[in-house]
């Protein structure tokens, strides 16, 4: 069995987080398509359809770490990649028959959920071993930007990546996109298989890297997580950051809908977004990390607060140019600023709560909440969205909905970090 050193283990970790973007971008943006073509489903029932898939990714995010806790982080990431290919084979098999079969694309769809459910806490719990292994005895390591930066970072570019090779095999038919995502995960578990160091079910961050110190933890970890009520308090608190960030694919294309503009400033909307996470996470980054984590969610929070405040209250006029786009580009600038100050941040600190504990239930969890919101708040703002100004619901209603959320994790999330910090320097 081949093993990696840990620092030759983090360039695997942060490619790792490209090459599942990358698999994953280039089949999933295309099965909405599928579903109203091929399957000539309303827009109702393939929202549904994609919302359950969803759910079955961020919502299952909990049994995913805990998993990973029990059983140990490697063995769920490859098991993922193996569950995602079978989803994404399934979803090719579908349309093999003359009639294409829903109940096959249905399963496949939840199967690439369940599969993502499965790795990516455990890749979370591996990324805050190797940081955790980059920052003992090395203090002035912790003024150095996150691990979890960079991984938003590569991330990003496989989001971009990913889109574009799903629509240059799009030629070929769908079968042959989702059978080249099945494929590349197969590639990827087989890499993964080769690379990732074999480590004991349920290691504590604090002792990675460090084979002379590490123990198992109690199978209790996820009890001890659900009963974290600060913990369970700050996952509540900090779902409404992806709620928020959700919305570039629900509040944002209604608005330019609404507003009746190209569906071309869609595609610019998501190249903006790209552009600014490539080129500035990892300089908010450095600076969240001068910052510490009590102000940097303080004010991450509230510039996404603040871009939804600019779309509830803020007057055409007050842009010049194209009026409603430049106010839409003004949202999102501020909605992604604020992403990319408050995900990271949130993320460095599971493992100072978590403690001497395993970490998977915990990221596991802080998922699993923001999944929970996404399902729920989506289905109050869609509603909102569409009856707004009719029926003596004002315009700004739903925008409100999300900034009320936001301003109290601003408030609250910060007090709590500020505590967390305190109790880890004096453990």
């Amino acid at each position: 069995m081949k093993t990696s050193s840990p620092r030759f283990e983090v360039p695997v970790l942060l490619g790792t987080q490209t090459l599942f973007n990358i698999g994953f971008y280039a089949v999933v943006p295309f099965l909405a398509v599928v579903l109203t073509n091929d399957f000539l489903l309303a827009g109702t029932a393939v929202g549904l359809i994609l919302g359950i898939r969803t759910f079955a990714q961020q919502g299952l995010f909990l049994a995913g770490g805990s998993l990973a806790d029990r059983f140990g982080a490697r063995k769920m990431i490859l098991i993922g990649c193996a569950v995602r290919a079978a989803g994404f084979f399934t979803l090719a098999a579908s349309l093999w028959a003359s009639n294409p079969v829903l109940w096959m694309f249905i399963l496949g769809t939840l199967l690439t959920g369940f599969g993502g459910a499965l790795f990516s806490p455990g890749l979370n719990v591996l990324v805050a071993a190797a940081q955790a292994a980059r920052e003992r005895g090395k203090p002035a390591e912790t003024k150095r930007t996150t691990l979890f930066a960079w991984l938003s970072i590569t991330g990003e570019i496989g989001a971009v990546t990913g889109p574009l090779v799903g629509a240059a095999l799009w030629g070929w038919g769908f079968s042959t996109v989702a059978g080249f995502g099945a494929v590349f995960f197969v590639a990827i578990g087989l890499f993964l298989w080769a690379n990732l160091r074999r480590e004991a079910p349920g290691i504590s961050p604090r002792g990675a890297g460090n084979d002379s110190v590490q123990r198992s933890i109690p199978k209790s970890s996820l009890r001890a997580c659900l009963k974290d009520r600060r913990f369970v308090a700050f996952c509540g608190l900090h779902a409404s950051d992806l709620l928020a960030y959700n919305q570039l694919y629900l509040a944002i294309p209604l608005e330019l809908a609404r507003m009746d503009l190209p569906t071309q400033w869609l595609g610019l909307v998501f190249a903006w977004i790209s552009i600014l996470t490539l080129t500035l996470q990892l300089p908010v980054a450095w600076l969240a990390t001068r910052l510490g984590p009590f102000i940097t969610l303080r004010f991450g929070y509230l510039f996404s607060a603040l871009g939804f405040a600019v779309l509830a209250f803020a007057p055409a006029s007050a842009f010049g140019g194209e009026p409603g786009a430049a106010r839409i580009m003004c949202a999102v600038t501020l909605l992604t600023l604020g992403h990319m100050s408050v995900h990271p941040t949130a993320l460095s600190l599971v493992p100072k709560f978590a403690g001497t504990r395993a970490t998977g239930s915990y990221f596991g969890l802080l998922s699993s909440c923001g999944g929970l919101a996404v399902l729920l708040g989506n289905m109050l703002i869609g509603l909102l969205l569409t009856r707004a100004g009719q029926e003596l619901l004002p315009g700004y209603l739903p925008w409100m909905v999300l900034v009320v959320p936001l301003v109290l994790a601003s408030i609250c999330t910060s007090r709590i970090a500020r505590r967390v910090g305190t109790s880890a320097r004096h453990s």
